[in-house]
């Protein structure tokens, strides 16, 4: 008989929860890696994964999730707390080394409420059309979010490179867009998620193509960024850390 794995999303924002039942072997791994990150393009605080009713039946089968791990390790900040493992699951996941930053909760009611006294991030959204006003959309929406958290010297920098991720958006992806910009301990992360599953590359700076060229100068002006694919899209993101003095 067919191993089944259900992985069901709880809630989305601003901690998100994904039920994970069933089993877990060579043949639901994949299944539980496009879950994970797909709860992840959403851009949670948290990420809360309730495995209470997950038996592992192949321990092996963990890498996948370990290389989702590995995966998003800097993807803006988005924490995963696994709630509810068994010893064996526990045991399962300390053995994979990219999962050694993974923090374990007994159960999921109460790391959902301990994620609820922290304070929310600064954090805004705003979904955009594919048109070229949603580059000036993004800019003035940066601009602002700057001076509201008196981080003046991430402005220019910020916005240029907010600029260049939703223009590649409007040049190559044609699907609407949701754009999030963070606050976070000093750093500013910025995220782009579109409806097209073709994945970004950088141009030769010799090279024509204007899309590749924006996204070399998001690889310069970036402390860091990627690229999160999910089954129905992508995530491009970038990290901006303040210059050291």
């Amino acid at each position: 008989m067919p191993s089944q794995l259900v992985c069901r999303p709880e809630r989305e924002l601003p901690v998100a929860v994904l039920t994970v039942s069933g089993t877990l072997d060579r043949l639901t791994g994949d299944a539980l890696g496009s879950a994970v990150r797909r709860s992840l393009a959403v851009q949670p605080v948290k990420l809360l994964l309730d495995v209470t009713r997950l038996r592992v039946a192949d321990p092996v089968a963990f890498g996948t999730f370990g290389s989702v791990v590995r995966q998003t390790a800097e993807f803006p900040d988005v924490p995963i707390v696994v709630c509810g493992a068994d010893p064996g699951t526990s045991a399962a996941l300390a053995a994979i080394p990219d999962c050694a930053a993974v923090e374990l909760a007994g159960d999921c009611a109460t790391a959902l409420a301990e994620a609820g006294r922290q304070p929310p991030p600064d954090r805004t959204r705003i979904r955009l059309r594919p048109v070229p006003e949603a580059c000036r959309q993004v800019r003035n929406l940066v601009d602002q979010a700057c001076a509201r958290w008196h981080r003046a010297e991430f402005a220019a920098t910020a916005a240029l490179i907010a600029t260049e991720l939703v223009a590649n958006v409007v040049r190559h992806a044609h699907t609407t867009m949701e754009f999030t910009l963070n606050h976070r301990d000093g750093r500013i992360t910025m995220a782009v998620r579109d409806g097209s599953r073709r994945m970004p590359r950088t141009m030769d700076p010799g090279r024509c193509d204007a899309g590749g060229r924006g996204l070399r100068l998001v690889h310069e002006l970036s402390a860091a960024w990627g690229v999160l694919p999910v089954s129905d899209g992508k995530v491009v993101w970038t990290r901006l850390v303040p210059t050291p003095a």
